[in-house]
């Protein structure tokens, strides 16, 4: 199957909107309170010397990181438009990046195809993907990883909408970041608790590791704290 074309039209107009200035995105933190953190729990049970792939990878701000981390980084995502911002950001192309639809599944296949077994790094792609396309989002992994490839997958929990619900209904409503994310259409923290763990075993994924964290957003509430979606992550083999 492959994303509905709403799915698709709703990413496309929000990276169309989004300026190139970094944290512009709601999500597009500082590596150091993200991907930095995360390389770490992932490092001790994956090759540096493979590829690592970025799933949904935006302006590939974390994917530029990923790159100083490992062999090689590649940053896919469903937009064009995001692509374009990664593209632009990384002029001495220490990183790769192009348009793939993971649910497409020969596309998938393909991109596997080119970079033999690789990691992967997806940071909160599943909760917000249409509900029937997530099973092969979680398939897409286990494809890219193969046999001798790892995973690192971080997903919002339900804890995440408390927080984004006393965000919306803060005095002045929600920040013009979170806000555009609800204009768009996109529903962040959209899937239970129980439903990523069952999606990544029966997609054939291992849990090596997890744990839980938070997701540091680039927006802040009325009293100044930043916003920190609650998330739980994993680190994943093939079986």
């Amino acid at each position: 199957m492959n994303v509905s074309d709403n799915y698709r039209n709703a990413w496309e107009r929000y990276w169309s909107e989004t300026s190139d200035e970094a944290g512009e995105a709601i999500w597009d933190c500082d590596p150091a309170l993200s991907a930095e953190p995360h390389s770490a729990l992932l490092l001790p049970h994956a090759d540096a010397e493979r590829t690592i792939v970025d799933l949904g990878c935006g302006n590939g701000t974390t994917t530029r990181y990923l790159a100083t981390r490992f062999a090689r980084a590649v940053g896919v995502d469903l937009s064009h438009a995001a692509v374009e911002h990664a593209r632009r950001a990384t002029p001495d192309d220490t990183a790769e990046f192009q348009q793939l639809d993971l649910t497409d599944t020969g596309a998938v296949r393909a991109l596997h195809e080119q970079l033999g077994d690789a990691h992967v790094y997806m940071r909160a792609v599943i909760h917000q993907s249409e509900p029937e396309a997530r099973p092969a989002v979680a398939a897409a992994v286990a494809e890219i990883i193969g046999g001798a490839g790892r995973a690192f997958v971080v997903e919002l929990t339900s804890g995440s909408r408390d927080v984004l619900r006393r965000a919306a209904s803060q005095p002045g409503g929600p920040g013009p970041k979170l806000q555009r994310v609800f204009q768009h259409g996109l529903k962040p923290a959209d899937a239970d608790d129980e439903e990523i763990p069952k999606l990544l075993a029966a997609a054939g994924l291992r849990v090596l590791a997890e744990g839980e964290t938070t997701l540091p957003q680039t927006e802040h509430l009325a009293d100044g704290t930043r916003i920190d979606l609650p998330a739980r992550w994993f680190v994943l083999a093939g079986k």
